[in-house]
């Protein structure tokens, strides 16, 4: 199974089984997923082998060692052939021009088709007995009408070289699938792992169960997903985020199979079995996602089905037409119409959008950008405009404390602070633990501690009765003077939230909270305008913490106090004027994900829900993966066309070669298969393609 014609073929041998619930094709892998009972599988097989298809039931997919073993076997019969096919070219060339040599010729040139033809044979009569029309049917009409007209040594070296051609075009094409595969081969088969007794040993990571307790030394990759529990050093995750910078671990933190820990020894709880790790499940949505066709190859597959009948009957016409109406022998319109079959068939053009697709699709896994499907490869190109929640994609989604200032002038500046961190420390509010991260140290001992809902903290620190509140709560208690309120406004108008340290006369000290913006979504955000697409903040938080945010970025357009629902209504609303993209990181940006043309989700390693939602996943939290995405997109569309005008260029010369030059078939079987491994090879450069 080579292509897609021959994959409708199967579709519609299938069609009939009416308790067939599902078929997923794997092209590159020449595998078939078929959802059926398993009392069908005997007809189902028997319907595909009828087809001229070989199949194989597979538990699991096939040694490496015996692919690679089986290629080389094809390729020594393959390369026979074409010595063979050259000891016919030859005595056609050299032998006496009696009968015995003719037969001793075509014997020679019946063992090289014999070699290199009985699979294209099969299946190409298999389509020709269905009233079908593909590759195999048109090179095995092209052959068989060589040899009957006497041109015996050119049908063996078109089937000699076809089939070599074919062969290579494969290799070729798995390639891509190689990039995608030869991500699972970066975790280690073996991991460290703590026996009951507390020694080490090392065991194979698939019977390592979740919870145990594995260590890598420096320099060694992880062979699981876990959370470290002990030890610091620097992991090199680009295999599975694409960051290009190690990224410091320490307790806490999570790790991934397949990266690299580069400096200090780890030791980290299990948290994934070997074959639920996010390397494994990346690997797994790309394979996926090659069976979601994209618009161009849509297209491609059309035209591929009106194309090859129509040329099937411009070779009829040639056959037939050109004795009767230009006078030429019979013989030479027979050979000419046979040319044109060679040089028509399709493998050229109906190859180079899956390799395109799939090669594209695993520069971008490579990148740490998980796309869900050709047709999100191919639709990214198309935004006009992108819609970007604020909290965790813009910003880091943890508050900070950003300013402070100690207003008591007759107390110690360190002892107020102390005291607000004694009181912060108590108190589980993501501002008040904002603070206390910021004011690490030694705390004093609080009595009385209790917190008023909406406003604050309170409680009795070294003698001094205190509260930590809000804007709100300081002022509804009259501490607030003029002077204080234009200080509050000041922040306030920056997107701060700030907290007052006041005692039963007068505010103590002011600390400033804010949600910092990611130091690479100025420059994601310039890079976007740069492509073209407008930019809109959509956010559920205040406007004036909405626009001073934006206004760190360089975004104009905010829309802010939206619910879930309100950012689906701004996405379709944008949507009226051009294709619109949506970038989120959680469960309220789901609805909004899902109604954007394509959604792309932050910190995808975590993110289940808005990784189910989105189309784009996007490994770590650098929103310069977006235009990144974009500008992959569209290097793919330009090579798909690339392909399909050099593919269609070359037969439309070759076509007029055939008809009134001197075009032969070894020729036509040569520009063909050149035609294929130039549009391959030019789909394969994707892989290639320079990051950001």
């Amino acid at each position: 199974m080579d292509c897609p014609t021959e994959e409708g073929q199967i579709r519609r041998a299938l069609e009939g089984f009416t308790d067939l619930r599902g078929l997923r094709f794997d092209l590159p892998a020449r595998a078939l997923t078929v959802d059926a009972p398993a009392a069908s599988w005997n007809a189902v097989t028997a319907a595909i082998n009828a087809l001229g298809f070989k199949t194989e039931t597979l538990s699991a997919p096939p040694a490496a060692e015996d692919t690679a073993q089986a290629q080389r076997t094809e390729l020594v019969k393959l390369v026979a052939a074409l010595v063979v096919a050259i000891g016919a070219e030859l005595l056609h060339f050299f032998a006496p021009d009696t009968a015995p040599w003719h037969v001793a010729g075509m014997a020679v040139a019946a063992v090289a088709i014999a070699l290199s033809g009985l699979t294209v044979f099969r299946k190409g009569l298999s389509a020709l007995v269905r009233g079908q029309l593909n590759i195999n049917a048109l090179m095995s009409v092209a052959v068989i009408g060589a040899f009957a007209i006497g041109q015996w040594p050119e049908a063996a070296m078109v089937m000699a070289l076809y089939s070599l051609a074919e062969l290579i075009e494969a290799r070729s094409v798995e390639r891509a699938r190689n990039a995608i595969t030869g991500l699972l081969a970066l975790s280690p088969e073996q991991a460290e792992v703590r026996q009951a007794d507390g020694s080490w040993a090392r065991v194979q990571a698939k019977t390592v169960a979740v919870g145990a307790t594995v260590r890598v030394k420096p320099g060694e990759r992880l062979a699981l997903d876990g959370r470290v529990t002990s030890g610091q050093g620097a992991v090199d995750q680009s295999p599975v985020t694409g960051e290009s910078i190690p990224v410091d671990k320490a307790p806490g933190d999570a790790v991934f199979a397949g990266t690299i820990n580069q400096s200090g020894s780890l030791e980290f709880e299990v948290t994934r079995p070997a074959g639920d790790t996010v390397l494994a499940g990346i690997i797994r949505a790309v394979e996926a996602a090659q069976g979601q066709r994209a618009p161009t190859q849509r297209f491609v597959d059309q035209f591929a089905a009106i194309y090859t009948p129509a040329v099937f009957l411009l070779a009829l016409a040639v056959a037939i037409g050109t004795p009767l109406l230009l006078g030429w022998p019979w013989l030479t319109g027979v050979y000419k119409a046979l040319v044109l079959l060679v040089i028509a068939c399709p493998c050229a053009l109906v190859i180079s959008t899956p390799v395109t697709i799939v090669s594209g699709l695993a520069a971008a896994a490579r990148r740490g950008i998980l796309i869900k499907g050709g047709v999100h490869l191919e639709s990214a190109r198309k935004l006009k405009v992108l819609a970007l929640d604020k909290t965790g994609t813009l910003t880091e989604g943890r508050p900070q404390l950003v300013a402070q200032q100690v207003l008591a002038t007759d107390l110690p500046e360190d002892h107020v602070l102390r005291i607000a961190h004694s009181l912060a420390a108590r108190s589980d509010h993501p501002v008040s633990k904002a603070v206390a991260a910021k004011l690490a140290g030694d705390t004093l001992p609080v009595d009385g501690f209790g917190a008023e809902l909406g406003l604050g903290v309170h409680g009795r620190v070294d003698g001094l009765d205190v509260v930590l509140g809000n804007h709100r709560w300081i002022h509804d208690r009259g501490q607030c003077s003029p002077a204080l309120e234009a200080l509050l406004q000041q922040h306030e108008a920056q997107g701060r939230t700030v907290s007052l340290l006041a005692d039963g006369s007068r505010v103590l000290a002011l600390f400033a909270v804010a949600d910092t913006t990611k130091a690479t979504s100025r420059e994601a955000v310039a890079e976007l305008q740069a492509l073209g697409v407008r930019t809109v903040m959509l956010t559920g938080d205040n406007p004036s913490t909405a626009q001073a945010i934006a206004s760190q970025v360089d975004i104009t357009d905010v829309h802010a106090n939206l619910l879930p629902q309100d950012k689906q209504q701004a996405v379709a609303a944008l949507g009226r004027h051009g294709p619109v993209g949506m970038v989120g990181d959680g469960v309220n940006d789901s609805p909004s994900l899902a109604a954007a043309a394509v959604g792309f989700s932050m910190g995808a390693a975590g993110t289940d829900t808005a990784k189910e939602a989105a189309d784009v996943l996007i490994m770590n939290d650098d929103l310069r993966k977006v235009p990144e995405t974009i500008r992959l997109s569209r290097r793919t569309y330009a090579v798909l066309w690339q392909n399909i005008v050099l593919a269609l260029g070359i037969k439309a010369v070759f076509f007029a070669l055939a008809v009134f030059g001197s075009a032969t078939m070894w020729m036509a079987v040569f520009a063909d298969m050149g035609a294929s491994l130039l549009v391959v090879a030019n789909g394969l450069r994707l892989l290639r393609s320079p990051r950001r």
